[in-house]
């Protein structure tokens, strides 16, 4: 999870038994996105952002030839919280790593 995610949504995947990790807590608060995804993807982590900014590292990647993590983008504005855990409550059930890599995926689903 992305330092700029909303904790209720951290919060509620918890309580599904979803294993997560935000940027804090991997001591990573304040880095650029580019060190952001560049350690979700050592992780092997699909990365889930509210930071459209985001975005535009991860549209330089396949430009540049790097392979990233899958990115889970979640507009604030555009989802609410309950339903932004349900889509990424389903994306961690039936997403892999290998199907996701290289992919942006847009909420809601």
């Amino acid at each position: 999870m992305d330092e700029n995610v909303n904790g209720a949504i951290t919060a509620g995947l918890r309580a599904r038994g979803v294993d997560l990790l935000t940027v804090q807590e991997d001591d990573r608060s304040g880095i650029p996105d580019a060190s952001v995804l560049d350690r979700a993807t050592q992780l092997g982590r699909c990365l889930v952002t509210h930071d459209v900014d985001f975005l535009t590292e991860v549209h330089l990647r396949p430009n540049a030839g790097q392979s990233f993590v899958g990115v889970v983008y979640a507009h604030p504005n555009r989802i609410g919280v309950g339903e932004c855990i349900r889509d990424l409550e389903l994306i961690a059930e039936v997403g892999d790593p290998e199907s996701q890599a290289n992919r942006i995926e847009y909420l809601p689903l």
